[in-house]
């Protein structure tokens, strides 16, 4: 069983981050590893009770900013990545005043999050040395 919940567990959080970003896609700890952390609303989602995903979400004025996200690799394709982005959204809808999600997807990504309602603003840009566009999604 999948269940997402918000998460005071950074700890987790970051493993699971440093298994995806770091260990796998080859980004740096300094890219990965920031002071955002402990101001940030952390999902944590587990199968069966095992951590296997999470997304960091931020809000910055009218703005709830999905970041961070991450799935371990024997769950993916599981539909855990979206039901992560749809918490982060419902999170987002409970906070007055907040009026748009936004997030920077790896260029490979676009679709995924198309098909979530979010479309692609401005040009591509390197983050950590991927290749991402900005998307937004009015709430």
């Amino acid at each position: 069983m999948i269940r997402i919940a918000r998460s005071r567990d950074i700890a987790t959080c970051r493993r699971l981050r440093r298994t995806v970003f770091i260990e796998e896609q080859g980004v740096s700890e300094a890219d990965e590893v920031d002071d955002l952390d402990d101001q940030a609303i952390h999902l944590l989602a587990t199968q069966d009770g095992k951590p296997v995903g999470s997304a960091r979400l931020l809000i910055l004025g009218e703005t709830g900013k999905i970041g961070r996200v991450c799935v371990l690799k024997e769950a993916r394709g599981s539909g855990l990545g979206a039901a992560l982005i749809r918490a982060a959204i419902e999170e987002f809808r409970q906070h007055p005043g907040v009026t748009r999600a936004k997030l920077g997807a790896q260029t490979h990504a676009l679709g995924f999050y198309e098909r979530l309602g979010f479309a692609a603003i401005g040009p591509e840009y390197l983050d950590a040395g991927i290749p991402h566009r900005d998307m937004v999604l009015a709430l």
